[in-house]
């Protein structure tokens, strides 16, 4: 990236393999350029402009612009961010690649509880949450 984003990454921290999903992210952040923080935290629905309810729904990407995304997209801003190139949004927003990965994101965010994963964030830093 020319100019290197920043932001924050939301994520369901009482999912373990959304726990599990974010820990990996962190691990490949070359830039040092993300967050990682349980939409659980208080005011995270005011923050992000979204309803508890749709909150709740995916994870969400908070770029340092004020840019919010969520979902796969907010995933691939995410991972971009962490990599220092925009090369995982380019690709998302090829024809149908996007329109691919939403549909699988959704599966995946509807069935979270039923995936293996980790133990949750929110119960290893309940203060987080």
């Amino acid at each position: 990236m020319a100019d290197v984003v920043t932001g924050v990454l939301y994520f369901d921290g009482v999912c373990g393999m959304c726990t599990r999903a974010v820990t990996a992210l962190a691990r490949v952040d070359r830039t040092g350029g993300i967050e990682i923080r349980p939409f659980q935290q208080p005011g995270t629905a005011e923050l992000l402009r979204l309803s508890e309810a749709r909150m709740r729904e995916s994870s969400w990407w908070l770029d340092s612009s004020g840019a919010v995304y969520g979902g796969a997209e907010g995933m691939n801003a995410a991972l971009s961010a962490a990599l220092g190139s925009r090369l995982p949004l380019l690709v998302y927003r090829l024809p149908g690649v996007g329109a691919l990965q939403r549909m699988v994101y959704r599966y995946v965010a509807g069935h979270r509880y039923r995936f293996p994963g980790t133990t949750p964030y929110c119960e290893s830093h309940p203060v987080a949450c």
